[in-house]
């Protein structure tokens, strides 16, 4: 090669050392977007620069002799060797190439292949990317830089993407004479894009990118949020449609105080506008970027309408009776409180329990005693007027508080309430009389904080009983502690765990589509001597308020796991057995050690063991969340019973152990009962499977409610429609039926 050849190369390391230059401004950008591959690209850039550095300094120091241009075409060839590059140069002219060793590193084809063909490497592209050639040769030939992308099929097979980097010459004429490139391979930095953009697209939240007030990129999942058909519908629209400019101006501001906690502090919560001009709930984060070379913000967010929606449906429920539409116990103590608080005078605590109502409960159902109690609360409504709160607190019993009115008004209150029940209730064409007991006490005079105001009412209310029931009674000194029914029933609840005068009955859990008997729960029975059957409503109660109900409950797990072990042995298919765990047990320090001792001395396997409590617990949430932890390692599975009737925190809720909830028999009735037609139902459904709870309907009464909850993916029941509670003979021979895959409903 003549002195041209010399000065072709000469211009070749000068083009070179532009286009390394220019691709080092290409891999700084790069990096910003790509952070997986932040470690290639530092040793990239490394390189390069000490290229530069290297090459400017021996350009510098370069003289002309041809000792010293000979060793420096040797130190430059030193480093082209090093480099995982490949410079390929053509002098169309004189049709001569410069190719470095690189090109094998790259497309594992020798040097020397190359000179032999110098279309080979046209060749090698792979087919679905020829037309990227004309595309090249035409920008070329325009005297343009042309980067492109493209693949490569190697000898052996393998695919590699190549990034190519062409510079053109132009002569005097404009003719297109000459042309450099440098050849990167870029698999692995396309591979990890494709990747990133498969999440992004994929990813069930919004994320977008905006820069000079306007939208540049959103997701479909951004699409969907905004209510968008395509992201040509966004891109390129002001952001301020979307997103509220004291929201942007705020994200703004923070970028100026970035510290620590930067990207903690970037989430908001606020009101966005769809395309269709209405707002929705959204949760956002932001942080800037560098987006196609210049600064951005990306954001990430999702749409809070529905957790919104339920967590006022929660609220609602936390203080409102969703049979009634009365405000509950919560709402109630929560006044009650605050007056308190407020030194509020002459105030006034009414406990009103409905005589003969677990009568017409029991024999004619829950859904003739639903709409009875309705009824109750629309005439209590009726009788208080304006002056006070009519509260349901569970069951048939009520509390009123009234205040500001002397005792003397007090009376009229309650006469007038007696008064709206001296007529009959007519309910499906049957008229039933149900008839007020009425206790009272006044603050300061009888209590001075919610919990004795309402004891001591609850106490004359069992006098009000006692004295012929459909009456008030005032508290007062003499009926200090428990009323004599209260007292007499404790008493008879030690002796009946001494004497054996309770008992275990069990209701089936069934497969709604298989009608097969998945779970039973244990349901605890007091058989009086003298009294016979006593309700569990008025004995579980007093367990609870006279802490009889830890022995009692431990009782109850004991039995119910010693007779799941014991079907087992006979033959029946194992399936989980549930007891109800009260507050006060869970806050014994040594619940915990209880079960695992029940559990290791009925040899019942932990799965086997369905622990069921209720919302109340998440008072405590701190005791609660550790306790629940130490029980799930144990092995046995946590249910939430009774779910919606309390207030449960979403937030707490998702973070605990818990593997069941229990939809409460008030919102099953409301699916053929209630104007909703099950939409509370339908939301804890959605809610349950949304935190990946199992879902159970309990008191399912009806063919009708059956569908309904299959229709909308609860697939587990217990009621009255499948099997009452059963004695254990009964229950016994259903699960030996069972056994012999013959479902409940088959």
């Amino acid at each position: 090669m003549g002195s041209d050849g010399k000065i072709y190369k000469n211009n070749v390391i000068l083009i070179i050392i532009f286009i390394l230059f220019a691709e080092l401004i290409d891999w700084v950008t790069s990096f910003y977007f790509s952070i997986k591959e932040v470690n290639s690209y530092l040793i990239d850039i490394s390189v390069t620069l000490i290229f530069m550095v290297f090459v400017i300094g021996l350009f510098r120091g370069m003289k002309n002799t041809a000792d010293e241009l000979q060793d420096n075409k040797k130190r430059l060839k030193s480093i082209f060797d090093t480099l995982d590059v490949a410079i390929w140069s053509h002098d169309l002219k004189t049709n001569t190439l410069l190719i470095t060793s690189g090109i094998e590193k790259l497309y594992g084809y020798s040097s020397e292949e190359f000179y032999k063909d110098n279309t080979l490497w046209k060749k090698v592209i792979h087919p679905e990317d020829h037309h990227v050639l004309a595309e090249r040769e035409t920008g070329l030939s325009r005297g343009e830089a042309v980067t492109s992308v493209y693949r490569i099929i190697r000898p052996n097979g393998e695919v590699r993407w190549i990034q190519d980097r062409g510079i053109p010459v132009l002569d005097d004429n404009g003719n297109f004479v000459d042309f450099t490139s440098v050849l990167f391979d870029i698999t692995n930095r396309q591979e990890s894009e494709g990747r990133y953009r498969s999440l992004v697209e994929m990813s069930p939240d919004l994320i977008a990118v905006y820069s000079r007030g306007k939208l540049d990129y959103i997701n479909e999942a951004g699409c969907k949020l905004f209510k968008a058909e395509n992201p040509n519908d966004l891109i390129g629209k002001p952001i301020a449609d979307l997103i509220p400019a004291e929201v942007l101006a705020h994200i703004k501001n923070r970028e100026l105080t970035i510290d620590e906690n930067f990207e903690e502090k970037l989430w908001f919560e606020f009101k966005a506008s769809q395309v269709d001009g209405k707002e929705i709930d959204v949760e956002m984060s932001a942080m800037p970027i560098l987006y196609e070379g210049r600064m951005a913000e990306q954001i990430v967010g999702r749409d809070l309408t529905q957790r919104k929606k339920a967590e006022k449906t929660i609220k609602y429920m936390a203080y409102y009776d969703v049979l009634t539409g009365l405000p509950n116990r919560n709402m109630v103590r929560k006044h009650l409180n605050a007056a308190l608080k407020n030194g509020d005078q002459e105030l006034a605590v009414l406990f009103l329990d409905l005589d003969r109502f677990k009568i017409i409960n029991d024999t004619k159902g829950h859904r003739v005693g639903d709409l009875l109690l309705k009824v109750v609360a629309s005439r209590l409504k009726n009788a208080v007027r304006d002056t006070g709160l009519v509260s349901r607190q569970g069951g048939d019993e009520f509390i009123i508080l009234l205040k500001g009115l002397s005792k003397e008004e007090v009376i009229e209150v309650a006469e007038r309430i007696l008064g709206e029940f001296s007529d009959g209730i007519v309910v499906e064409s049957q008229e039933f009389f149900v008839t007020p007991s009425i206790g009272i006490s006044m603050a300061p005079y009888d209590g001075q904080d919610e919990e004795t105001l309402i004891k001591h009412a609850d106490t004359a209310m069992y006098l009000a009983k006692e004295r012929g029931k459909n009456n008030y009674q005032f508290y007062t000194d003499q009926l200090h502690g428990l009323s004599s029914r209260k007292m007499e029933l404790e008493n008879g609840l030690r002796k009946a765990l001494e004497q054996g005068q309770l008992m275990l009955h069990y209701q089936p859990q069934v497969n709604l589509e298989t009608g097969k008997i998945i779970g039973v729960e244990a349901l605890v029975r007091w058989q009086h001597p003298e009294k016979g059957i006593i309700s569990p409503g008025e004995f579980i109660s007093l367990a609870e308020e006279t802490g009889l109900i830890v022995p009692l409950g431990k009782w109850v797990l004991e039995k119910a796991s010693a007779q799941n072990k014991a079907w087992q042995d006979k033959g029946c298919s194992p399936i989980p057995i549930s007891v109800n765990i009260s507050v006060r047990q869970l806050q014994e320090d040594r619940f915990v050690d209880t079960v695992k001792q029940i559990l290791a001395d009925t040899r019942l396997d932990p799965r086997y063991l369905d622990l069921e409590i209720t919302e109340s617990v998440m008072q405590n949430s701190e005791k609660t969340a550790m306790t629940l932890t130490q029980l799930k390692e144990l092995g046995v599975t946590l249910a939430i019973d009774d779910f919606g009737t309390g207030y449960s925190s979403l937030s707490l809720l998702k973070h605990l152990p818990i593997d069941k909830i229990k939809i409460d028999k008030s919102f099953v009735d409301d699916i053929i009962h209630h104007a909703n037609q099950g939409a509370m139902v339908k939301t804890i459904i959605d809610m349950g499977h949304n935190l990946q709870f199992d879902v159970i309907a309990e008191g399912v009464e009806e063919q009708e409610q059956v569908a309904f909850l299959m229709a909308n993916g609860c697939m587990i029941g217990q009621g009255y429609h499948f099997s009452r509670p059963l004695p254990l003979e009964a229950m016994e021979n259903l699960l030996l039926n069972n056994s012999e895959h013959k479902g409940i409903l088959r």
